[in-house]
């Protein structure tokens, strides 16, 4: 049995996980792709130490800012994890909002070869508008489906078919290494109410500029870190780093901190309402305990 916890950010995973973990002596296993990030432990509302104390955790907090992180990295470290916590006689708790992590371990990933690094520069020294007009060229369904904030997906799209001769999609249809058939999933999503959900990030959002100043200053510092470090793009790095160099101040930062948040939980929200499987249950329950009693009748 593998517990999974899911939803957008803000919807009170986290207390949930915990409050599972020490009535079932479970292991927290964390999918989230930037809580991953030892840098940002508050911007990234990563458990608190005093929470870890609490029970295990796992995955949180254990790549360096400066390193690349994959999901087919994540996947293979999350399978590990699991099969620790069974050996142990523990109940492997999966808890994130990264979609893209947990179809990644369920179902396997995509066997894309490596890019080649000069086709990689190439892409991503293009602006957004040339990429996605290659793209349009060479992967027209892939261009039609991204919208032109993509970036991301875009360079990706485009550097595979550059690289590969392949398109994405044809690369996606094949998957290896998924778990999901050897395992059974005890899922729940949680899909609270909107405005509940809105005013929870307005509030944990303000709180998160007044105290991770400190952590942001120290990563913008680094040296080291590449400027397309995936860790960079957390949500709160740009905006709180723009006030602390004096180009806005605190209150801009978690104006549009807020903004951004509750735009990346308007698509998680869309994703885990239509893409997981039906069998995994939604609910718009916030009260932990209720959850925790939810929860536990699917872990008979």
């Amino acid at each position: 049995m593998v517990a999974l916890i899911a939803g957008p950010t803000a919807s009170g995973k986290s207390a949930l996980a915990l409050a599972l973990a020490e009535k079932h002596d479970g292991v927290v296993i964390n999918a989230d792709s930037m809580q991953v990030y030892a840098d940002l432990r508050v911007l990234t509302a990563r458990p608190s130490v005093e929470e870890e104390k609490r029970a295990p955790h796992l995955l949180f907090g254990h790549v360096d800012g400066a390193e690349a992180y994959s999901a087919g990295r994540w996947a293979a470290e999350a399978r590990a994890a699991i099969h620790e916590a069974h050996a142990a006689g523990r109940l492997p708790i999966l808890v994130g909002g990264t979609g893209m992590y947990m179809r990644t371990l369920l179902d396997g990933i995509a066997p894309v070869p490596e890019i080649d690094s000069l086709i990689r520069s190439e892409v991503r020294a293009l602006t957004v508008e040339q990429a996605r007009a290659e793209l349009m060229r060479l992967d027209p369904d892939a261009a039609a489906r991204l919208g032109p904030i993509d970036t991301l997906r875009i360079s990706r799209a485009l550097e595979v078919v550059r690289s590969t001769g392949k398109r994405l999609a044809e690369w996606q249809a094949e998957r290896h290494g998924g778990i999901g058939h050897e395992i059974r999933v005890a899922a729940t999503i949680l899909l609270p109410d909107r405005t509940w959900l809105a005013d929870r990030i307005d509030r944990r959002f303000r709180h998160m500029v007044n105290v991770a100043k400190g952590e942001v200053e120290a990563l913008l510092a680094r040296t080291d870190v590449p400027d397309d470090a995936p860790v960079l793009r957390a949500i709160g790095v740009r905006e709180i780093g723009l006030a602390l160099a004096g180009e806005s101040n605190m209150d801009e930062a978690h104006f549009a901190g807020s903004l951004a948040t509750r735009q990346y939980a308007k698509r998680q929200y869309t994703w885990f309402r239509r893409q997981p499987p039906p069998e995994w249950e939604r609910t718009d329950e916030t009260q932990t305990n209720r959850l925790v009693e939810q929860f536990e009748t699917k872990l008979l």
